[in-house]
C-alpha cells in the first residue's frame, strides 16, 4: 500500500519530461510516421493547424499586456529615469543589430534555397511595398481598437508603449489600472504555458504532413541553420559586443569576457535568462566591477527587455521559412522585420516559448506562412542555447557600459588579473 502512494507520487515518463525533449520527439515520430504515410499524412496537419492556431489567438493580448506591465514596472525616480533609459537605449540598439546581422547571415548563406515549398493556407506572394514614410505613419494607430482587433503588432506596440508610460505618469491614480494590467498578463503568461504543451502534438501533426508531402530531405537544411545561427551568435559577441566595449566603454574587451564566462555558461545549460540572473549579477559586480545599484537594475531589465540573441535567430529564421517558400522579401519586409523583432523583444520577454511566439509575431507581420514555425520548432533548444546566452552576454555588457558612464565601475576590480600577476610576480 505505501508502495502504491510512492507511485502515485511520482510523475509519469511523459509527464515528467521537459518540453523541448517531447518536441523532439514529436518532430521525430512525425517524421517517421510522414515518410511511412506519404501524402496520407494530410490526415494529420489538422492537429497541426490547431496549435498554430492557439499560438495566433495568444499573440495580441500577451504582447499588449506584459508590454503596459514591462513600461509601467519601472522605477519612477529621476537617477533611475536616465539610467533606464540609457540601458533601454542600448537594449533595443544592440537588438536592431542583432536581427540585422541574423537577416544577413540569412542573405549570404541562404539555407532555404532549393526547398520549394508551398502552401495554400498562406498566400506566399510579396505584398506591393509600401513607400517608406508611409510604413513609419501607421505605426501610429488611428484607433487602437481597431489595431488590436486586425491583430497589427506594431500598432499595437505602440499603442502599449503609450498607455504604460501614461500609467506610470499617473503615479497612484494609475495604480488600480496597472494591478489590472499585472494581473492579465499573469493569466497569459499561464495561458501561453498551457498552449505551450500542446507544442509536441502539434509539432508532431505539421512534420508529419510535411515530410509526408515533401519527403524527409526537406529536414536537411535544418542542420544549416542551426550553423548559422551559432556562427551569427559568435559574430555578435565577440566582434559586435567586444567593439562597443573597447570603443565606447574604453575597457579590455578580454577582461569582459572573461568575466562573463560563468553565466554564459548556465544562461547555454538552463537556456534561461532569468535562471541566470543570479550568476549574472553576481558575476557583474565581482568579475566586471558593476555597482551594486547598477546591476541591481539593469540587469533584471534586461533579462525582461534584451532578446539579442533571440532576434538573431529570427532573422535567420525569417529568411530561411521565405527561401523554402519562394517569398521574395522587399527591403521593407526587411526593415518591419527589423523594427517587429526589436519591439517585441519587450513585450514577449520572459514568456515560456518566447522565440516561438517572437518568430510568429515576425511571420505574421511581414505575411510568412506560419507552417514554417513547426519545421524550426524541433531544433529549437538547440537555437534556445546559443540565442540565451548572447542575451546575457549582453545584459552583462550594457550594465558595464552603463555603469561606466555613471562612473559606478570599480576599475580597480576590472583590471584586477593584471594587478594579481604583478604581485604574483613580485
Amino acid at each position: 500500500m505505501q508502495q502504491t502512494l510512492v507511485d502515485q507520487g511520482r510523475p509519469g515518463f511523459w509527464s515528467g519530461m521537459s518540453l523541448w525533449k517531447k518536441i523532439i520527439i514529436g518532430m521525430v515520430l512525425g517524421v517517421i510516421v510522414g515518410a511511412f504515410m506519404g501524402p496520407d499524412a494530410e490526415i494529420l496537419k489538422p492537429i497541426g493547424t490547431l496549435f498554430i492556431n492557439a499560438i495566433k489567438m495568444l499573440i495580441v493580448p500577451l504582447v499588449f499586456c506584459s508590454l503596459v506591465v514591462g513600461v509601467t514596472s519601472m522605477q519612477d525616480t529621476r537617477k533611475m529615469g536616465r539610467i533606464g533609459l540609457k540601458a533601454v537605449v542600448l537594449y533595443l540598439g544592440t537588438t536592431a543589430v542583432a536581427i540585422s546581422i541574423g537577416l544577413g547571415m540569412g542573405t549570404l548563406f541562404a539555407p532555404g534555397e532549393g526547398i520549394n515549398m508551398v502552401t495554400t493556407d498562406t498566400a506566399a506572394i510579396a505584398k506591393d511595398a509600401p513607400p517608406l514614410i508611409q510604413t513609419l505613419l501607421n505605426i501610429i494607430p488611428k484607433n487602437p481598437i481597431n489595431a488590436l482587433a486586425a491583430g497589427n503588432i506594431l500598432q499595437i506596440i505602440f499603442f502599449a508603449l503609450g498607455l504604460g508610460i501614461a500609467l506610470t505618469l499617473c503615479g497612484e491614480k494609475g495604480q488600480p489600472a496597472v494591478k489590472v494590467f499585472e494581473a492579465l498578463a499573469e493569466g497569459m503568461y499561464k495561458l501561453t504555458e498551457l498552449v505551450m504543451k500542446l507544442a509536441p502534438y502539434g509539432v508532431f501533426g505539421l512534420m508529419a504532413w510535411v515530410a509526408g508531402k515533401y519527403g524527409v530531405d526537406i529536414l536537411m537544411p535544418l542542420i544549416q541553420v542551426i550553423a548559422v545561427v551559432y556562427i551569427g551568435c559568435l559574430i555578435h559577441v565577440l566582434v559586435f559586443y567586444t567593439g562597443l566595449v573597447a570603443v565606447v566603454g574604453r575597457l579590455s574587451p578580454v577582461r569582459y569576457l572573461k568575466g562573463l564566462l560563468n553565466p554564459a555558461a548556465v544562461a547555454f545549460t538552463t537556456t534561461s535568462s532569468s535562471g541566470t540572473l543570479p550568476a549574472t549579477i553576481k558575476a557583474a559586480r565581482e568579475e566586471l566591477g558593476v555597482s551594486k545599484g547598477i546591476s541591481s537594475f539593469v540587469l533584471p531589465l534586461g533579462a525582461t527587455i534584451n532578446m539579442d540573441g533571440t532576434a538573431l535567430y529570427q532573422g535567420v529564421c525569417a529568411l530561411f521559412i521565405a527561401q523554402a517558400f519562394g517569398v521574395d522579401l522587399a527591403m521593407s519586409d526587411y526593415l518591419l522585420i527589423i523594427m517587429t523583432s526589436t519591439l517585441a523583444s519587450i513585450g514577449t520577454a520572459g514568456v515560456p516559448g518566447a522565440g516561438l511566439i517572437m518568430l510568429s509575431l515576425v511571420l505574421t507581420t511581414v505575411g510568412l506562412p506560419m507552417e514554417g514555425l513547426a519545421i524550426v520548432a524541433g531544433i529549437d533548444r538547440i537555437l534556445d542555447m546559443a540565442r540565451t546566452t548572447v542575451n546575457v552576454c549582453g545584459d552583462m555588457m550594457v550594465s558595464l557600459l552603463v555603469g561606466k558612464s555613471e562612473n559606478e565601475v570599480d576599475e580597480a576590480i576590472y583590471n584586477r588579473e593584471s594587478a594579481e600577476g604583478e604581485l604574483e610576480t613580485a
